[in-house]
């Protein structure tokens, strides 16, 4: 592979990125978890979700088989480490035990949180009725195994950043959240959420606005002392995809903003996880302030429309579709990434990236292709 003369660091090219400035070349930066780190490295589902360090040690492998790029994703976590910090607050299927080793784990949607949990939700906050009540409701863990899940999650945190040392680099971020509005969508379900939008709003709105004041309290101290100036924030059911502007303006926007403006007083930059098509929301954030956020991007909204609607004001971030690393062909995904970085990179803030996380079921020769293609073409 032909690489272009790289003058920067990794961290210093990924920055210059957030700032809208023009990096030497577009930062690459694939969203791998250990899910396709398994597969890119040989090892099995169910081995990844039973011990913390094979995963964290699957995405290493890759990190340094493929070349390494900008500085990786946190991928330090096994399902039910995920389920036991409140990421997934859902009945989970767990390779090696509820499903075949190969499979990745899966989630159950189902309608755990009633009604009268939203006043419950803001009175107590969500940390305090999750630990006390919730979580226990799911069904994967019980009581007493919860302190050996957090404990190993935390062994897991250490290892990753042990790693990333050793190869002089740091993680994307560290801390992050579902925003308040999707976590109660999973918690309640997605259907019986929607009706409480419509025939029940103001317990919905007083569950929200506890849980946005709880999320700065907690997400704010420990991005602080991470030392990353950058937290993830995901949502994947607020856009116009599924709710019309009246919702999203009522539920979501106004508590964004707030976040957003709480976490950029202190330095520190929002990466907004927009899975679905946000095409109709994306003039809202150009009322955030100018280089506060990241918006990475699923394949599904039209990255090029993002671009021109918010070029010089927010860096973008993705979009290369989990179909095309996962059955597409090595020119079609060498070409999709030029495309993105010739018209998407074009003058900076652009982070070359999956759309979403890598596939579980990605070709190595694809991932291959992606990490390379961003490292030998420049960008105009």
């Amino acid at each position: 592979m032909n690489t272009m003369k790289e003058t920067m660091t990794p961290d210093e090219r990924l920055w210059a990125a957030i700032r809208l400035e023009r990096p030497d070349r577009v930062p690459v930066l694939p969203g791998l978890l250990p899910e396709p780190a398994a597969t890119l490295s040989g090892v099995s589902q169910a081995q990844i979700a039973g011990n913390i360090e094979t995963a964290v040690n699957a995405v290493f492998r890759v990190f340094d088989a493929y070349g390494g790029w900008e500085n990786p994703y946190p991928a330090s976590y096994t399902p039910l480490q995920l389920q036991a910090s409140g990421i997934f607050p859902l009945p989970m299927r767990i390779p090696g035990v509820d499903l075949a080793d190969d499979v990745p784990y899966q989630l159950e949607e189902v309608e755990l949180l009633v009604p009268e949990d939203y006043e419950t939700l803001a009175e107590l906050g969500f940390e305090r009725f999750y630990y006390d009540d919730f979580l226990w409701r799911i069904g994967n863990l019980e009581r007493d195994e919860l302190p050996g899940v957090q404990t190993a999650m935390a062994r897991g945190g250490g290892l990753f950043l042990q790693e990333c040392a050793k190869r002089e680099t740091r993680p994307f971020f560290l801390a992050s959240s579902l925003h308040p509005f999707f976590m109660l969508s999973l918690m309640r379900s997605m259907v019986r959420f929607t009706e409480d939008l419509y025939y029940a709003p103001e317990p919905v709105e007083r569950a929200i606005e506890r849980m946005t004041a709880d999320l700065i309290a907690t997400q704010l101290d420990f991005a602080k002392q991470s030392g990353i100036d950058i937290w993830l924030l995901t949502e994947e059911r607020a856009s116009c995809f599924f709710f019309p502007p009246v919702v999203f303006e009522r539920f979501w926007w106004p508590y964004t903003r707030r976040i957003v403006e709480a976490f950029w007083a202190e330095g520190i930059v929002t990466l907004f996880h927009l899975d679905t098509s946000w095409d109709k929301n994306l003039p809202y954030f150009k009322e955030l302030p100018r280089g506060s956020a990241i918006l990475e991007l699923d394949g599904n909204t039209d990255i090029i429309a993002a671009k021109e609607l918010l070029r010089g004001h927010l860096c973008l971030k993705g979009d290369v579709p989990a179909a095309l690393l996962s059955i597409g062909k090595v020119e079609e995904v060498e070409a999709y990434c030029h495309k993105l970085i010739d018209q998407v990179g074009s003058g900076g803030g652009f982070i070359l990236s999956s759309g979403c996380s890598v596939p579980a079921n990605v070709r190595p020769e694809n991932f291959r292709a992606l990490i390379e293609t961003g490292k030998r073409h420049a960008s105009s």
